[in-house]
């Protein structure tokens, strides 16, 4: 009982939190997603980084620089702040250098085993996490237009996805999906998922007409694929280093990149289509 009451605290806090970012004006929406980011970055470095002290903590802090620069400046390219393009790729230039390089020079003298390991490490999350959420920046921002609820929507269809895969799955679930990774998951969960999604968007697409029936069928076509590959792919990711949840910032519901695996895996294949309808 009190673990349930928890999990439901908790849920009430991060919606309101959602909800207050989303629609507080678009400096509120990058400052959001901007901790987001930063959480699940901060999360996936210390899922794949050996934890050694010190060490560590410097390789962990070059990396969440390094990752959530792809969300900075496509926020200052979105928001208008830099109009002269050779000065937005001087500016780029100097803030990314200091991060990459500074890297390959600390692992010369951290005297790790794998050194080479550990910068890939940090490269793949700016590629698995940090230019996920910099591509969100041109969903939500066109010109004068400021599209929240188009990222509302693909957030509710991403856990609607995820939610009702877990508890269709855990009630008539018998055939495994992928169970040398998550041996949990079934098809008919999946499907089931799937199919609650298709309903969500119909709603959607009466409530938010920013986009049409058509459109918003299509998005929960890609989120409930890429959404639940996400999924996968960070259940591979932990289980290559034996580990259960990303975090424990969420009582109850573990981290942040366990709540946005499937948010983060589904953005680049929901922008590209967003971005080529508009």
């Amino acid at each position: 009982m009190k673990g349930l009451l928890r999990r439901a605290l908790t849920a009430v806090i991060f919606v309101a939190v959602m909800v207050g970012g989303l629609f507080g004006g678009h400096y509120s929406f990058v400052t959001l997603f901007l901790l987001i980011t930063g959480l699940c970055l901060w999360e996936y470095l210390g899922l794949v980084l050996e934890n050694a002290g010190k060490k560590d903590l410097i390789r962990k802090l070059l990396g969440l620089g390094m990752g959530i620069l792809p969300f900075v400046l496509a926020s200052i390219v979105q928001l208008n702040l830099i109009s002269d393009r050779e000065n937005f790729i001087v500016l780029a230039s100097i803030l990314f250098s200091p991060f990459v390089f500074l890297s390959f020079v600390y692992e010369l003298y951290a005297g790790s085993e794998k050194p080479f390991t550990n910068l890939a490490y940090l490269i793949l999350g700016v590629f698995y996490i940090g230019i996920p959420f910099a591509l969100l920046d041109f969903v939500a921002f066109s010109g004068e237009y400021f599209y929240a609820t188009t990222v509302l929507g693909l957030l509710l269809l991403t856990w609607t996805n995820d939610t009702m895969a877990y508890l269709i799955g855990s009630q008539i679930g018998k055939t495994p999906l992928f169970p040398r990774i998550s041996p949990k998951k079934t098809w008919e969960g999946t499907l089931g998922g799937a199919a609650v999604s298709f309903i969500v968007a119909y709603l959607l697409s009466l409530y938010i007409p920013e986009l049409s029936f058509i459109n918003w069928m299509v998005l929960a076509l890609i989120i409930s694929v890429f959404g639940s590959l996400g999924d996968l792919v960070e259940s591979m990711l932990k289980r290559s280093h034996q580990i259960k949840d990303s975090g424990s910032l969420l009582p109850g519901h573990g981290g942040f990149l366990d709540r946005f695996d499937g948010f983060i895996f589904m953005l680049p294949f929901a922008a590209a289509y967003l971005l080529w309808i508009r």
